[in-house]
């Protein structure tokens, strides 16, 4: 797709790969959209905040026609906004592991949602899910976030054979570890510089955007060359 001049939606953009993503659609040309809970520090004239929670059905609905609104109808969404918590299955907190899904899972449902019908109506489109590399696995005392990727899998494996008749693409990617504040509430690791950077993520989603129509990138995993660092020769 052509993204210049299209109208693209991005869920959770205050920083990380959300934020490296707006950046790239805008140098593409793109109007972007950007839907968070905080907005970020970004001064472009195409690019336009929304405040949305998106495990909030009524505020995804309200925040789409605001968007559709002010910028037109979207040919792009990315599904960014995610968060995870970690714990032993039998010591998880209820309420957070019903917030993973309301953010992960319910939420990506609900954008996807409201976007869909306007993409029909313009005979193209690409939605870009974000998935993670433990939707291809499983991993100790992750089980509830581990769960949500799985589930992003499967509704994109799903809707793409559903919307593929429509002109529209859906993508699922499935980064490793990356350097963003996702860490803050994980006591795997830490944040550091030997995973990937989120602005080499977010080139991999504006990438599979800016394709021919007819070439339909399904899923792309990527992971650090050397999580633990660059051995020494």
């Amino acid at each position: 797709m052509e993204i210049n001049g299209k109208v693209a939606i991005v869920t959770g953009v205050s920083k990380g790969i959300g934020l490296e993503t707006v950046k790239q659609l805008l140098e593409g040309g793109a109007i972007v959209a950007g839907w968070g809970r905080t907005s970020p520090k970004l001064d472009d004239p195409n690019f336009h905040f929304f405040k949305t929670d998106v495990s909030d059905w009524d505020n995804v609905q309200a925040s789409y026609k605001a968007t559709s609104d002010k910028l037109g109808k979207a040919s792009v969404l990315v599904n960014n906004a995610g968060m995870g918590y970690q714990g032993l299955i039998h010591e998880m907190d209820v309420a957070e592991w019903r917030e993973m899904y309301d953010i992960n899972v319910h939420g990506l449902f609900y954008c996807i949602k409201v976007a869909v019908p306007s993409m029909i109506e313009l005979g193209e489109g690409h939605i870009v899910n974000i998935s993670s590399i433990a939707g291809t696995s499983g991993i100790k005392t992750m089980s509830g976030y581990v769960g949500t990727k799985h589930a992003v899998r499967g509704i994109s494996h799903s809707i793409f054979q559903e919307l593929r008749e429509h002109g529209i693409k859906v993508t699922t990617i499935y980064p490793g570890s990356t350097n963003t504040n996702f860490f803050d509430s994980i006591e795997l690791a830490n944040a550091n510089d030997n995973m990937m950077r989120p602005q080499d993520v977010a080139s991999s989603i504006v990438q599979s955007v800016q394709t021919f129509a007819n070439y339909h990138v399904v899923d792309v995993e990527v992971r650090p060359l050397w999580p633990k660092g660059k051995p020494n020769k």
